[in-house]
């Protein structure tokens, strides 16, 4: 039996996969197959004209089955996305993402458990999508995009996500007895999505015995019209292609970009909930998530046309982007409420620490409580009209005009940065209408909130100057074997920044983008610097005074 190493099974975990969409690569065919086997003697070649096709067909798909399941590059990849850019970027937004849910944890934000739980059951939706992934390349040759019965079923893991975010952070603002009872669900939410996650890996362990072909509809394709009544109606000029998404699979998209916009609604809601204005900063950084699930629902549009694979690529950066600004919009909260770097000590914390016992205080104070002039019935009523209906316009309207079947980059490239940018408008309008500011830049400590400055790191004289240079130093002995890997994910060979001026220029192209992103971690960066300055006063500076004396 192939063993998988806890290496590759734990970078299996890093892909947050919106989309495992990328055409699928080339398999290992049934010729050689056999032509190995009889090359190293296992089998006579005589019997490899003996063997009936049907055989050779079954031994092929269970060969394939067992080589992707066993290869570390389909997991590493989702199956679709690990040798391109996408991959690159979904790998690399894990991290942030945990950033994220650790400072969204912390005990002083007083985040509601029903909401914190949707967020971190987000990595079910990304585990999920591995074994999906590896059916829809090895079994049917196709992407996970295009098996509709298993793309929908990984998609409704996230729709689940939203609704746990959503009902977690509404009760919280909304039920007077929440202080002191607790959440009137209970853990029923907890496990509806635990039994979905159980029915979508039942799925995909039986969907194959089951007869599930590779564009078998997902539930069936309840909903779906006949194709005569489609044909029939006068606004039709196209034929579906046999890839297009079932009604079922369209609602689950509708939903969850439905859903993450109520989402972001309620946590800019939730500041005064809490009288803390750094929660609006989250629903400026679930900006970037929310395009990236506008990619995925245009990439479908044109029925994932490979013309089109740039949408991918946008959707994995948007993610990374996306996943990089919560978890910045998460330390800001946290900040904002006591946290510090003495949380990150792993033992027990004192219970008479006066800056524990005032965050444990903070985290104690009730919830400012919202009149609300809708039912969990009517919101629930509203988002199912509203998913349904655009379910519905969307795979049967498109029908009526030639841009879906044109594979148009530029109407796509639109479509996925004109929604967002209006989503945008209408968070800086309302902040404007509230605050008289509509947006404005974090801040990272810093005096009156002001943000940090190489001034504060000036502050601390050569130590702080010193401790600014080795951050500097540490970023830049990272960005080199990032950059080297990345290239080497992408074209699988090493650079060879020596001899090959193709390859010294890739390499110096992603440390450029690379270092175009930091920028955004400016304030971070001296932030590190800061809290290096300390160590470095008594451990560089001054460590020849003090044995001296």
């Amino acid at each position: 039996m192939v063993k998988l190493s806890s290496a590759a099974l734990a970078a299996a975990v890093m892909l947050p996969t919106c989309a495992a969409f990328a055409p699928a690569s080339s398999y290992l065919t049934n010729t050689g197959m056999m032509k190995s086997l009889v090359a190293t003697n296992m089998i006579p070649v005589e019997l490899v004209t003996e063997v009936p096709a049907a055989l050779l067909s079954a031994a092929d798909v269970a060969t394939n089955t067992a080589t992707a399941a066993a290869s570390s590059t389909n997991l590493l990849s989702f199956s679709d996305q690990g040798q391109n850019l996408a991959g690159i970027f979904f790998q690399a937004s894990l991290l942030p993402y945990l950033g994220f849910l650790y400072f969204l944890s912390f005990r002083g934000n007083r985040t509601p458990n029903l909401g914190n739980f949707g967020w971190q059951y987000l990595l079910l939706f990304v585990l999920g999508t591995i074994p999906s992934g590896i059916i829809t390349k090895s079994v049917y040759g196709l992407s996970l995009a295009n098996v509709d019965w298993l793309h929908g079923g990984a998609e409704a893991l996230l729709t689940m996500t939203n609704v746990l975010i959503v009902l977690g952070f509404r009760e919280a603002m909304t039920n007077p007895s929440y202080n002191e009872n607790g959440s009137k669900y209970g853990n029923t939410p907890k496990f509806v999505a635990g039994g979905i996650a159980l029915a979508f890996a039942a799925t995909c362990a039986l969907g194959t015995k089951l007869g599930f072909e590779g564009h078998s509809a997902f539930l069936y394709g309840i909903g779906n019209l006949p194709v005569d009544t489609v044909t029939s109606l006068p606004f039709v000029m196209h034929s579906e292609p046999e890839n297009a998404l079932s009604i079922p699979t369209w609602a689950i998209h509708c939903s969850s970009v439905i859903e993450f916009l109520f989402a972001m609604d309620i946590i800019w809601k939730f500041s005064e909930t809490t009288g803390n204005e750094k929660w609006k900063g989250l629903t400026w950084g679930m900006l970037p998530l929310h395009a990236s699930g506008i990619c995925a629902c245009t990439y479908h549009f044109f029925y994932n046309p490979s013309s089109l694979q740039f949408l991918v690529e946008l959707q994995a950066f948007f993610t990374l982007l996306g996943n990089l600004t919560v978890a910045i919009a998460a330390y800001r909260i946290a900040d904002s409420n006591g946290w510090n770097l003495r949380e990150l000590n792993p033992f027990p914390k004192s219970e008479v620490s006066p800056e524990g016992i005032a965050i444990d205080e903070a985290a104690a104070l009730p919830y400012n409580v919202m009149e609300t002039s809708e039912s969990e019935l009517v919101l629930a009523g509203k988002l199912a009209a509203l998913t349904i209906g655009s379910s519905y316009i969307i795979k049967y309207g498109e029908l009526a005009f030639d841009l879906p079947f044109s594979e148009n980059g530029v109407a796509a490239g639109a479509m996925v940065f004109g929604i967002p940018a209006i989503t945008a408008f209408l968070y800086y309008n309302r902040g404007k209408e509230e605050t008289g500011e509509g947006f404005s830049l974090p801040s990272f400590g810093g005096k009156d909130g002001e943000g940090l400055s190489m001034a504060d790191v000036k502050k601390f004289g050569v130590s702080g100057t010193l401790a600014y240079v080795l951050t500097e130093l540490a970023f830049w002995a990272v960005a080199f074997p990032v950059a080297s890997t990345a290239l080497y994910q992408t074209t699988g060979h090493w650079p060879d920044v020596f001899n090959d001026n193709s390859d010294r220029a890739a390499v110096l192209a992603f440390i450029f983008t690379g270092a175009n992103i930091a920028r955004l971690l400016v304030p971070l960066r001296l932030g590190a610097a800061l809290a290096l300055a300390p160590w470095v006063d008594e451990n560089i500076i001054n460590r020849g005074g003090a044995s001296e004396e």
